[in-house]
């Protein structure tokens, strides 16, 4: 085993607004970061962040430290890989049954062999020399609220924006989304949309129905995932182009994923590292969807900007198609610096910036 420390801590985040959810509203998320050490050059340093979401993360817990704690302990560091090839080997031995605590150790264990001060993945865009292009995030609450959301978004240039839906009348949502589209037609602006489980099986066809009549480019999960017979049928119908989000959520392994997709036949998947545990399995996923000529886009699950850096490097080592889901960088009042910023839709990186570490709690 290299000689090395391992710390750990909670960050909680706090939200700017209360952001609405399909399955409640949000206004903190707590964080867990972990920091690999080089005990003899202690400016050596890995960072990982675990960020389980409530009713998402299977190793979800109103306070996790312990049980992240647990997990670091529980991993075979005797194993620490020696240089990036190896990682994938050491992370395999790793329980995936606590997927973001898995993604938090495998991107440490990143940043620790890189030892670049955050860069995970070296890249065009790590290197400052290309942006991702991304979509706007509208969350979910009163009408004037999400339009507000939608005109600031238009204002800063994006051509794609991801509505979240079915926490409020759908009525409503068809109201807002009807108006969107007449002042801007699907080829000036791309429409998702994210149900997050929030259709019921009997209502599902017919609310796409009303749904695709507004050139809407996608629908995110819009029955809740189990339900793969009722998700296929859905998906035969073709009503509208489906995209599986939790469905991806706990499938273990290669065989799992494939009897999914081979059930299922979706347009899309979203892939978010955090909950399908880190960047491996997200490559698992990645290779599955093109298996079966699926398109994906990778999605971040409201990590702090240390979290999203990381997924937004990874992102980049793919050739990308469509805009990712990875706007989630101003979402907090306590959020941390990093190089990341937005100009119009997209998602740029400055390789210069120096980032900031949690473990000396300086944040803006």
């Amino acid at each position: 085993m290299f000689d090395i420390s391992v710390s750990y801590q909670k960050h909680p985040l706090q939200f700017h607004f209360e952001a609405g959810t399909s399955r409640g509203i949000l206004t903190e998320k707590n964080s867990y970061f972990i920091q690999i050490k080089n005990k003899k050059n202690p400016t050596q340093v890995g960072l990982g962040e675990a960020g389980p979401l409530r009713g998402l993360s299977p190793e979800f817990e109103e306070e996790g430290l312990a049980g992240f704690e647990k997990y670091i302990k529980s991993a075979n560091w005797e194993l620490f890989p020696e240089n990036l090839e190896e990682i994938p080997e050491f992370v395999s031995h790793l329980p995936l049954a606590y997927p973001s605590y898995k993604f938090a150790i495998e991107m440490a264990v990143y940043d620790y062999i890189h030892a670049k001060n955050g860069i995970h993945f070296e890249n065009a865009f790590s290197l400052g020399k290309m942006a991702i292009p991304i979509n706007g995030l509208i969350w979910m609450g009163k009408p004037d609220f999400m339009e507000d959301q939608i005109e600031q978004k238009i204002a800063q240039g994006y051509t794609c924006l991801k509505l979240k839906i079915g926490a409020i009348d759908f009525d409503q949502e068809l109201a807002i989304l009807n108006n969107l589209r007449n002042q801007f037609p699907k080829e000036k602006l791309s429409i998702r949309v994210d149900a997050n489980g929030a259709f019921t099986t009997k209502e599902a066809a017919h609310k796409l129905e009303q749904l695709a009549k507004l050139d809407i480019h996608s629908i995110e999960q819009p029955i809740r995932a189990g339900l793969w017979n009722a998700m296929a049928e859905l998906c035969q119908e073709n009503i509208l182009p489906i995209a599986l989000d939790e469905e991806l959520i706990g499938l273990e392994n290669y065989e799992q994923q494939n009897q999914l997709l081979d059930k299922i036949p979706a347009n899309y998947l979203i892939i978010k590292p955090s909950l399908v545990g880190g960047f491996s399995s997200s490559h698992t996923w990645i290779q599955a969807a093109e298996e079966h000529q699926m398109d994906w886009w990778i999605t971040s699950a409201l990590e702090s900007n240390i979290g999203l850096q990381a997924i937004a490097q990874f992102t980049a080592e793919y050739s990308l198609q469509i805009p990712q889901g990875l706007g989630t960088g101003s979402l907090y009042t306590n959020n941390f610096a990093s190089g990341l910023s937005i100009q119009s839709g997209n998602l740029h990186f400055n390789p210069n910036f120096h980032r900031v570490n949690p473990f000396h709690e300086i944040h803006v």
